[in-house]
This record gives structure tokens, sequence and C-alpha cells, in this order.
């Protein structure tokens, strides 16, 4: 994306990353191009999870076979979204495995199918996030799930580059309105990515109803229980009505020209918005000088 970047908006842009009109350039991105480059960064992110994949299955003394098995897991071609981040309870890895079987018909459908890449930790001495991290594991020795689900051992720095730069799509459904921000989303908008999120930390702010989807109407339930039912219907109805028809409608090109459009609009509308250049002239400009008197940030030498 970087050097795409360097060709249609100028290799100086990465130093007006703050400023708006920079990223109006996307618009004018070839669709086939930004579509091949998105691909190639998916695919590299599902030969880097094969590869882990294997390598976990083998530190456990897997089976021959089923080495080779896990080295053909996920589909390049199957709408794929991620989920990696803490595994405290209030994000709610599982909330898509509310309706376990819905959610198997979905990932097995022939002809619009979907898969997850999962990855993260949770605290050592948080019981219940441990129990989530392992009902979201287990899944992939379940034979409805083993091809079309996958948990990401050992997460870092570069678990987490690979799912930013590859995913089609950014889960977070944590319960709100506890979210602090949430810039693993942020992440993944330079990336060609869609966010799918409840409406909570940034997103909330982000969201214009046309560069990614939104989870619920940003409204909350006392009753804990219910405000998950609720979370967890919308976030069915999301996949199912707007966001799986989206990434396969294509053209006779094999384009989806609905999902790229939206990948430019959330480049185009986020890009300048959510980085640390703009938040950091802000604070300088808006607050720092301001606060010590000056009137320009310009260093003069003394008199």
């Amino acid at each position: 994306m970087h050097r795409l970047y360097d060709r249609h908006l100028g290799t100086d842009w990465s130093q007006h990353s703050g400023e708006a009109r920079i990223w109006e350039g996307i618009e004018n991105v070839d669709d086939g191009e930004l579509w091949e480059t998105h691909v190639s960064l998916k695919a590299r992110l599902i030969e880097f999870v094969r590869r882990q994949a294997i390598e976990q299955a083998a530190r456990r003394g897997e089976a021959p076979e089923t080495l080779q098995k896990l080295g053909r897991i996920l589909s390049p071609d199957a709408l794929t979204i991620g989920f990696a981040r803490r595994f405290a309870t209030y994000k709610r890895a599982d909330l898509i495995l509310a309706d376990i079987e819905r959610l198997a018909h979905m990932v097995s459908n022939p002809k619009r199918p979907v898969q997850f890449v999962f990855a993260g930790k949770a605290h050592p001495r948080d019981e219940p996030g441990k129990r989530v991290l392992q009902q979201v594991a287990n899944l992939m020795r379940d034979s409805k799930f083993s091809d079309s689900f996958v948990f990401v051992e050992d997460y870092d720095i570069d678990v987490g580059r690979h799912l930013v730069q590859g995913v089609d799509v950014w889960l977070n459904n944590p319960r709100r309105p506890l979210e602090a921000s949430g810039t693993s989303g942020q992440k993944v908008v330079l990336n060609g990515g869609l966010n799918l999120s409840v409406l909570d930390g940034w997103w909330a702010e982000a969201y214009d109803g046309l560069n990614g989807f939104a989870i619920g109407t940003g409204r909350t339930h006392t009753n804990m229980d219910v405000h998950d039912s609720r979370d967890g219907e919308d976030l069915y109805r999301v996949l199912k009505d707007e966001l799986i028809p989206l990434f396969y409608q294509r053209d006779r090109d094999g384009l989806p020209r609905g999902w790229i459009k939206r990948m430019k609009r959330t480049i185009r509308t986020l890009g300048w918005r959510f980085s640390a250049d703009r938040m950091v002239m802000d604070y300088t400009l808006k607050c720092y000088i301001p606060a010590a008197g000056g009137t320009s940030s310009e260093i003069r030498p003394p008199c």
C-alpha cells in the first residue's frame, strides 16, 4: 500500500498524512490496482497464518496428516474477517459464537464463504478471559470450522501487522461504552480493510454510514445479557444483509466495485483524521504553544 500511495498521492504523502487534501487522490486510483494490491496483502496474510498454524501443531506433536491439512486452511477468495486484541471479556471475542449453527452455515456457504482469523492474549490471572480464548481456539478442532476458523497463538506486533494488512474486515465488538479507543481499527484503514464495529471508541465518531459497517445503533441496555443478545443479532444481520452481499457482488471483470468504493471512502475520510501526525500537530498548535504563551512553533536563534 505504501508504494501505491507513493504513485498516486506523491512520494511526500507521509509528511502530510494529517491533511485531508492528501487523501483525496485515492479516488483517482484505478479500482483494479487497489484491489490487486489488497489481494496480494491478503495472500501474504494467509501464507503467514498457515505457517503459524503448522508450527503450532508441530509443537503439540500433531500427526503429519494434520500438518498437511493446515497447509491448505483458508481460501484467498473467501471473505476474511480478523479479530486481534486482548481477550478481556468485555471485548466479547465470543460474540460471533452466540449462534454456532448460524456461524457454521455462514462459513460453509459454497458460493459466499466467510472465514475468520483470531489472535490475542488474556491476562494470566484473567480466568474468564482465558476461557473465552480457549473457546475460540478450540473451534479449529471442530470439523465444521477447521478450514475456515484459525486462532494464531503467541500474539505479538508481527502477528498484528500481518492481520491489519491483509484482512478484508476488522471485527471489533466490545460491550459499549467500555472501549477506550480502538487503534487496531485505525491501522486497518490505511491498508484498505473495512471496519465492522460497535459504535464505541473511535468508531462512534469515524463511521459515516458508507466508510465501513456498524453493529447496533449506539444504544445500551442496563441488562448485560439483553445488551449482548441485541448486539449479537445485529452482528449477524449486518453480515448477512449488508457485508457479505457487497463483498461478493462482482462485475464482469471480477471486481467488487461497491466494496472498493467503500475502501476508497474509508481511506479518504479517515486516513488523515486518525493519525499520529494529525494528533501531534493538534496538541502542538492548539494546546502546547498557546499554553506556553507563544504564537508560533518556529525556533528562533537567541538575540
